[in-house]
């Protein structure tokens, strides 16, 4: 597939509305509390009793960090106590033990992730007793070709802990930066020194990390494209094979370190759009590929072989190669999908123990998908992914009339065809250049409960 995008500011001001970023259809917007820990074990013993059951990916939710970042929105205990390590863990380890038995034993784990908070929060014993519990419990890989990645905060780190990375079997880091300009840093309270970031990175190419991804962000109080293009040099001359540059959401009423940040700081919409197509540009120019959905990656990276391949995937995590997993969730807050239905922990860290303490997994809510709910999922994911959605090959599978089904979809499409965003055919959709940016408008045609009131303010903007 040609890699290429179209920066139209004015079909971006047009469109600029809120939407999901589809790491899940239907969204977490959706979940329900009447699912239940026994629908749970249902959805996986069924998943065990597939012709061919899917492989596995992990997901470990380590909620603490030790500072606290003003523009931040996840689930996370800020506190510089470590010990609040070592309860958590016991707990962790049990929660495994009690999911473990769940899933048959011949179902490998290709793909394993540590989120936060701050995952090396944790110290070099802690991380090695984790993943050795994990091992216990799961049959993880033992020949480095899965997608076993990590969190980092660089300033968390050390050489001796990086090693234990890897040792233990991590193979892909990804490092939070935001922004080396050293105003923006205070504004946001995160200062963090760029040798930091490239000892870091350095470190992990001397250990054979076999992917290294940074995240920046636009949008944060002082930026301008000045002080932001020095960013990207700096980020580009340390050289990750993969930069996630995420659009700042300001939305301190659901978020409260939000509210540290001064209003009258923040960039303009009008320059925050300078600042996004600044960023495409330059990273265009530095030989990266626009994979969607703010990712970039060099083209010989697998995200962007997987997606000239139409391969690419996504999950909670983001982007992947792997083909599709059961994804189990491990932790407060922890997402997971088993049997094409999703679940969630508990989000209060004191309900997580005493629901463990008591013997059982700490589900709260999830969703179980209709039939209807698959097949919108697939397309979404389809052109999310590949920017292209394959009509014939889709209504062979679901033996089903794609005009018919959709009728109301397609006079919606047409609208955002007129305007250049895609080219609509009767044997498929291909997201065009111009679109590419806007590809989370396209998918909200298809998602049934777009503008509901369940929805309603539970987003982003889409730039």
């Amino acid at each position: 597939m040609e890699q290429n995008l179209v920066f139209d500011a004015n079909l971006i001001s047009r469109y600029d509305t809120s939407g999901p970023r589809y790491t899940s259809y239907p969204t977490v917007a959706q979940f329900r509390d009447d699912i239940t820990v026994d629908d749970y074990k249902q959805w996986a013993q069924h998943s065990n009793e597939d012709p061919i059951p899917r492989s596995l990916s992990l997901y470990f939710h380590i909620p603490f960090c030790d500072t606290l970042c003003f523009y931040c929105a996840c689930n996370k205990f800020v506190t510089r106590d470590h010990s609040r390590a070592i309860p958590y863990l016991e707990h962790l380890y049990r929660e495994i033990a009690m999911q473990g038995v769940l899933f048959d034993s011949d179902r490998r784990v290709i793909q394993l992730h540590w989120g936060g908070g701050t995952p090396t929060f944790l110290d070099p014993d802690q991380i090695r007793s984790l993943m050795e519990v994990t091992r216990r419990y799961f049959p993880l890989l033992d020949d480095d070709s899965g997608e076993y990645s990590i969190e980092i905060d660089p300033r968390s780190v050390d050489n001796k802990k990086m090693e234990t990375l890897r040792s233990v079997g991590f193979n892909r880091v990804s490092l939070g930066v935001q922004d080396f300009d050293p105003q923006v840093q205070k504004a946001v309270h995160r200062i963090q020194d760029e040798e930091q970031t490239r000892a870091v990175a350095s470190k992990a190419r001397q250990l054979d990390f076999r992917s290294i991804n940074m995240d920046l962000m636009y949008g944060l109080p002082l930026q301008t494209v000045k002080s932001f293009t020095a960013t990207l040099e700096r980020a580009v001359d340390i050289g990750p094979d993969r930069l996630a540059v995420y659009n700042y959401a300001h939305l301190p009423a659901r978020f409260k370190p939000q509210r540290r940040i001064a209003e009258t700081d923040l960039p303009s919409a009008s320059e925050k759009l300078e600042l996004l197509q600044h960023t495409i540009e330059f990273l265009t120019r530095a030989g990266y590929v626009y994979i969607g959905m703010d990712h970039f990656a060099r083209p010989d990276d697998e995200l962007a072989v997987a997606q000239r391949n139409g391969t690419l995937h996504r999950n909670f995590q983001g982007y992947s190669t792997m083909a599709d997993c059961d994804l189990i969730g491990l932790g407060v807050t922890a997402i997971g999908k088993v049997c094409d239905n999703y679940n969630q922990n508990v989000r209060d860290l004191d309900e997580y123990y005493r629901i463990i303490d008591a013997g059982r997994l700490p589900l709260e809510r999830g969703y179980e998908l209709e039939p209807d709910d698959l097949l919108r999922r697939e397309i979404i994911h389809a052109l999310i992914c590949n920017f292209t959605l394959d009509i014939r090959a889709l209504e062979k599978k679901w033996n089903f009339s794609f005009t018919t089904f959709f009728s109301g979809e397609i006079e919606k499409l047409e609208l955002l065809e007129a305007d250049g965003l895609l080219e609509v055919s009767e044997d498929s959709l291909v997201v065009l250049p111009a679109g590419r940016l806007l590809v989370r408008n396209i998918c909200m045609v298809f998602d049934h409960f777009s503008g509901s009131d369940r929805t309603r303010g539970s987003f982003s903007k889409v730039i």
